[in-house]
């Protein structure tokens, strides 16, 4: 059996085993090696073929005997063969990865001004990617070159992104290296990051109704061509397609939000036994880590201080991925906790008759739980991409969660609004609201015309839709399609009578459903 591996000097965890088990049946160990040990393991090693990371894809160049004509281009190697003659050869998988990663995305480059952030190795494949691809401009954004973050006002017009910096990714998430504004005319924002599934800047993408792709699409399909070169044939492109849904619902956390005792804490435990995964709970971890119950934290300081007691659990538990995560009622009144348990999740709210709440042990549901859950709903409405009926046994419960879970996939996760993928036609004309490879494109309907990236088009104006409907997934897939409306200011700012039209077409459609 072939020796394979991943070599870097910090490793950590990496998901580069899991992708290659599904590609080969060759060995995929890590190894970390210190810098002053690299030269020794490079001659001596025992391995058979590498990928390799930061920081040593130019420092194991000079070890190769040959170079692929990419990785000469590029000057950055992350892939090593170990040759029958014990020489190096090394090649570049990086700019297959980025280019499958743009291709899959939908999202057009050529003759688009493109901004890239960060000047590190990977800056340099994806420039060379993008001119491959005809971008009419790219331009490297740094800290301190003549194009820094300080000057991205003499950018605004660009119309592409891509994040090339570790701005955003685990475990430091939650912060975005740029504002989205500032960019009216953007396109499409692409970010090699892939954990977590959405970084700030992908759900502000999102938010804004801007095209996007988080980056696990790249890292698989970088395995992909590392393995083709490992093994020394070719592999089929859809496997790339079918690893990347598979890792992509195995990394996504599902979330259970609620008012106080709907069954969060019960239907984890259960899903997360029949789905061989680890229950999370943030109010047990709120406890655990204060030594007091929620209860009596609440009457001792008070709701507001309890809330960021919440809103801390809640980003660390919103950071792991895999994840079966039980919410407190209360967490959806702070909205920083919709980015946590977004980013790497898919919301489930369990909805169960007031009358059927407890109350004790529970000093905030001993008030009007019906003004509490009015104040609320619009909350939890804002959060959810699924609503679970919870009035009956917890395995009917499981089987609407279970009925739901073939509908997530990573191309809902990151690289397009979540749990929704729905389809209005007419006699002539077709119109995706999420495109094939689960792109949102918000369409402007005053065109007559105007193709998306999927090949669909809008032949006919939005007034001659029939109220003929076809859903691919279940009805709770309105509440995320309903948040994608609320949400999308710039295109209801940029063209308000077409987006209203759409609007109501949509609403229309959405309650015959």
């Amino acid at each position: 059996m072939m020796r394979c591996g991943l070599l870097g000097e910090k490793l950590g965890h990496s998901y580069s085993p899991a992708i290659h088990a599904e590609l080969a049946d060759y060995a995929y160990r890590l190894y970390e090696v210190a810098p002053d040990a690299l030269a020794a393991f490079l001659t001596g090693g025992d391995f058979d073929a590498l990928n390799v990371t930061i920081p040593y894809k130019k420092a194991v160049i000079p070890y190769c005997a040959r170079l692929s004509p990419i990785a000469q281009k590029l000057g950055s190697v992350n892939v090593l063969v170990r040759r029958p003659d014990g020489t190096l050869y090394g090649d570049n998988a990086d700019a297959y990865g980025f280019d499958a990663m743009v291709k899959a995305s939908g999202i057009s480059v050529e003759g688009k001004k493109a901004l890239v952030l960060g000047s590190g190795g990977a800056s340099a494949t994806v420039c060379a990617v993008l001119n491959e691809l005809r971008a009419r401009s790219v331009t490297v954004i740094s800290r301190s070159g003549e194009d820094n973050y300080g000057n991205l006002d003499r950018h605004a017009d660009a119309e592409i992104i891509v994040n090339t910096t570790p701005v955003g990714m685990y475990p430091n998430c939650g912060v975005s290296p740029v504002d989205l504004r500032q960019f009216p005319r953007l396109a499409g924002v692409l970010d090699i990051v892939y954990n977590p599934a959405r970084t700030a800047l992908v759900m502000q993408a999102e938010t804004l109704g801007i095209p996007y792709m988080s980056g696990l699409y790249m890292l698989v399909a970088q395995a992909k061509r590392t393995a083709e070169v490992f093994e020394g044939h070719a592999i089929l492109g859809s496997e790339t397609e079918r690893i990347w849904k598979k890792l992509g619902r195995e990394m996504q956390n599902l979330v259970l939000i609620g008012m106080p005792g709907s069954g969060k804490s019960t239907v984890a435990a259960r899903l997360a036994e029949a789905l061989d995964r680890v229950a999370l709970d943030s109010d047990a971890e709120i406890e655990e880590r204060n030594g007091a119950s929620c209860a009596s934290l609440i009457e001792r300081n008070g709701e507001a201080a309890f809330r960021a007691l919440e809103s801390e659990v809640i980003a660390d538990l919103g950071r792991r991925s895999g994840m079966v995560i039980a919410t407190g009622g209360g967490c959806v009144t702070r909205e920083e906790n919709y980015a946590s348990l977004h980013q790497n999740g898919v919301i489930f709210w369990l909805r169960r008759d007031l009358d059927k709440l407890p109350r004790e042990g529970r000093p905030l549901s001993a008030g009007d739980l019906g003004a509490m859950y009015d104040k609320r709903r619009a909350c939890y409405e804002r959060f959810a991409d699924h609503s679970i009926n919870n009035n009956g046994t917890v395995e009917e419960t499981l089987r609407q969660i279970m009925a739901a879970l073939p509908a997530l996939s990573i191309s809902n996760s990151s690289c397009g609004f979540s749990a929704l993928i729905c389809s209005m036609r007419s006699v002539n004309s077709v119109f995706s609201i999420v495109t094939a490879s689960g792109i949102v494109y918000p369409v402007p309907l005053s065109s007559p015309e105007k193709k998306i990236p999927n090949g669909d088009a809008i032949r006919s104006p939005i007034r001659q839709m029939t109220n003929t409907i076809e859903r691919t997934v279940l009805p709770p897939a309105i509440i995320a399609a309903a948040r994608l409306l609320a949400a999308d200011r710039m295109a209801r700012s940029a063209r308000p009578a077409a987006w209203d039209a759409f609007c109501a077409v949509a609403c229309a459609a959405f309650a015959a459903c």
